[in-house]
């Protein structure tokens, strides 16, 4: 088995690559911004099991919310004032387009950072397990 073939290197590779996938996305998004009738578009985050060994089908598994007090906040059948609402619903244009630049432009940017954070802890993990055979 190769260094590179570690589960955690893998799951990491994964991210990048979904990192560079979503910003072709969001980049057709924001170069059809004028485009009658475009709606935008954007990826589903992939899911990693508690394991790290890359995607898995049921998401990172669930922990039931418990209700220890009575003061506390309800957990089944709370309100859903709290999740994000659908904003394009609101922000198409006469035309059809509902591409908001702003906001394509955000998401650019988080991915790039996001992109950064990931790319760096794989160089870093790929240093360490170097140092750990020492080839450093």
């Amino acid at each position: 088995m190769g260094m590179t073939d570690l589960p955690m290197l893998s799951a990491l590779r994964t991210k990048m690559q979904w990192h560079q996938e979503r910003q072709r996305v969001l980049a057709e998004n924001i170069s059809n911004s004028d485009t009658p009738n475009f709606k935008p578009r954007d990826l589903v985050e992939p899911k990693f099991d508690n394991g790290g060994m890359g995607p898995a089908a049921g998401g990172m598994g669930s922990l039931s919310m418990v209700r220890t007090s009575a003061n506390h906040i309800q957990a089944a059948g709370a309100s859903d004032s709290f999740t994000s609402s659908n904003r394009d619903a609101y922000q198409t244009r006469p035309a059809g387009n509902s591409v908001s630049l702003e906001d394509q432009m955000m998401k650019v940017s988080a991915n790039q950072m996001d992109y950064a954070a990931v790319s760096s802890l794989y160089s870093r993990s790929l240093g360490l397990l170097k140092t750990a055979i020492g080839k450093r």
